[in-house]
């Protein structure tokens, strides 16, 4: 681990971006330009004291997933995220597989998504990045442990998951889960991530088993979705799908139509709903 570098290119790729650059409002006049340590800490998940002690060459060897949070953090390119895995001592993700490094353009979108919900997810299903309005109509994803990120497994396993949606709509979406994932499972035979969580969700979800065998094949695309939310009733959203091939991940995105009563309610879920953070489902 290089303490001396990896301090040089943290603090330089703070000082190249701006709040509004990551999504944060610009606060009050700034003495130096570039985000302040307590902000890159806000959006990598970590403690203040941590980031600060990596940046001034005396921190401890950060791990894999903290390398990762601090990338997406400082929104590099994948180029600049491999050279901070190396700096650290550590060999970069794999490329050519569904990356967990969430594209900066992407980033920079969903960066200005402040009144709709929206997430980056994998082909695969595991949820990389959220705004707050995504976390209020769904599930704080981010704030559990890898494996519990992926919406596939969360559907199936997780009952709260399932809750959020309207009871006549779950068949749907449990087809077009497994659907989505057999297309997947195919076009990366080499990938051991679609493999396993195929073979996991066979053995505990007897839904899963018997959809999976109706070999059913459909890629994710817009659609209207239904969310029974507790605190702002039943929201009808449009989903709109964004994809970026080279990275293996969507930008899904839901909207309301003005003059709905689905766009009153989210209006409604801004004000109320990102007050109580608790998870609700996915």
């Amino acid at each position: 681990m290089d303490r001396l570098e990896l301090a040089d290119f943290l603090r330089r790729g703070r000082a190249r971006l701006n709040p509004s650059d990551v999504g944060l409002a610009p606060g009050a006049r700034r003495r130096t330009p570039g985000l302040r340590r307590e902000e890159v800490a806000q959006l990598a998940g970590m403690s203040v004291d941590y980031y600060a002690r990596l940046e001034q060459s005396r921190g401890p060897r950060p791990s894999r997933q903290t390398l990762t949070a601090l990338a997406r953090a400082l929104r590099l390119t994948d180029d600049e995220r491999d050279h901070l895995f190396h700096l650290a001592g550590e060999e970069p993700p794999r490329r050519g597989t569904a990356s967990t490094h969430v594209s900066p353009g992407l980033m920079l979108i969903l960066d200005r998504l402040h009144d709709t919900p929206a997430q980056v997810v994998t082909d695969c299903g595991e949820v990389l990045a959220q705004n707050a309005m995504a976390r209020a109509l769904t599930l704080d994803v981010m704030s559990r442990p890898r494996r519990e990120r992926n919406l596939t497994r969360l559907f199936f396993l997780d009952p709260d998951a399932r809750a959020l949606f309207p009871e006549e709509d779950r068949a749907h979406h449990a087809r077009a889960h497994v659907a989505s994932l057999r297309v997947v499972a195919a076009a990366r035979p080499d990938d051991p991530e679609p493999a396993a969580l195929v073979a996991e969700l066979r053995a505990a979800s007897e839904e899963f088993a018997r959809l999976w065998d109706t070999h059913e094949v459909a890629l994710r695309h817009g659609a209207v979705k239904r969310f029974q939310h507790p605190l702002v009733g039943l929201l009808e959203l449009d989903c709109q799908v964004l994809l970026s091939h080279e990275h293996h991940q969507l930008l899904i995105v839901h909207t309301a139509r003005p003059g709905t009563d689905a766009y009153e309610r989210l209006r409604l879920l801004r004000v109320v709903g990102l007050q109580d953070m608790s998870p609700q489902g996915a």
